[in-house]
């Protein structure tokens, strides 16, 4: 399966990395290839994340990494990152369902 990035979870990555690198670079560059490469696993093993407690639906699905949750949706031939975001954070159903 591929794996496509909208627009928003692209930019949040962007943003996040952003943030971290005002500290340390090299840990916000090592955050991104961490990032890039938890997602790479999703083409082999969709199902590796677990199922969104915000929505009962097994069709959409998040992978932790440290304190962020990667969201996506498993499509038919496709898988969709929807979105990054901090734990801590309320996850807005909008930038899932759009």
């Amino acid at each position: 399966m591929r794996v496509i990035w909208s627009p928003l979870a692209v930019d949040r990555a962007s943003e996040i990395a952003d943030y971290i690198a005002r500290d340390k670079p090299s840990a916000a560059e090592k955050w991104i290839d961490t990032i890039f490469s938890k997602v790479e696993q999703l083409e082999s093993s969709p199902e590796i994340g677990r199922i969104l407690p915000e929505i009962d639906n097994s069709q959409f699905r998040e992978l932790i990494y440290g304190n962020y949750r990667i969201i996506y949706r498993i499509e038919t031939k496709q898988i969709s990152i929807l979105t990054i975001r901090h734990c801590k954070q309320i996850l807005p159903t909008g930038e899932i369902k759009g």
